[in-house]
């Protein structure tokens, strides 16, 4: 039986980058989106086309009774789940620590880690084997920013990530011994729309010569290190996380 997976924020960039690569792998996958309705139909469309089993679910994973009903859904179409991939998360324009808001940080870390919680919270009801689960994998979307700060840009979006890289250590400790592994991949400069988001399409770019390796990544590149930690390969790998930086 395919092994299931829910990928959140699955319609572009890395998110959809690792469903493309897990369904090659044979995973069975319910691909979570908030706002990109069309992005979202045009994966499922493309993976249903290659054979693939997948089902898509709008939800925003801030909200407790959208991700009740998201994992209803998984429960309905599939009956078990054997993987997480914590990746939806937002960021806002680029801006000084002195220049944001309160509801700025509100939206950064519901979204960020509250969703993160949320997912995890529901992925461990079900995969636990002290629960009647057969185990499974959990991987969070950390980012280099919790270790480099950010400064001048993206403070709130650091101190989100730094939360997701304490509560990765903190949940596979509970879960060792239940048959769930838990670790994070740490993206660095990955040519994704999310720049944009942050106002500046073209960071990569003006950023990379600071990486030892001189270029950026590709989505391609993290949803490989991913789909590893997702892996029976990583079956002694828990806690633990992976740089995904070129040396940054």
């Amino acid at each position: 039986m395919a092994k299931v997976l829910l990928i959140t924020g699955a319609s572009r960039g890395i998110g959809a980058e690792t469903a493309r690569l897990a369904a090659a792998r044979g995973y069975s996958l319910c691909l979570n989106y908030l706002h990109s309705e069309a992005a979202a139909s045009e994966l499922l469309d493309s993976l249903r086309r290659d054979g693939h089993h997948a089902i898509a679910c709008q939800a925003n994973v801030a909200v407790e009774a959208e991700v009740d009903a998201m994992y209803r859904a998984i429960d309905d179409e599939f009956g078990r789940l054997d993987g997480l991939v914590n990746n939806a998360g937002i960021l806002e324009q680029q801006s000084d620590l002195v220049d944001m808001t309160v509801d700025r940080w509100r939206r950064i870390f519901e979204i960020n880690v509250t969703g993160s919680f949320l997912c995890a919270r529901e992925a461990v009801k079900r995969m636990s084997t002290r629960l009647g689960g057969e185990g499974g994998s959990i991987v969070n979307l950390s980012s280099r920013a919790a270790d480099l700060g950010a400064p001048h840009e993206y403070v709130d979006y650091a101190a989100a990530k730094g939360a997701i890289d304490a509560m990765t250590i903190g949940l596979a400790k509970e879960v060792g011994d239940q048959g769930i592994r838990v670790n994070a991949v740490k993206p660095g400069l990955i040519y994704t729309d999310i720049h944009a988001d942050g106002g500046e399409a073209g960071r990569v770019d003006r950023l990379k010569t600071g990486v030892p390796m001189q270029r950026g990544g590709s989505p391609l590149e993290v949803a490989e290190a991913i789909l590893w930690l997702l892996s029976d390969a990583s079956s002694y790998t828990s806690a633990s996380f992976i740089d995904v930086s070129g040396g940054r």
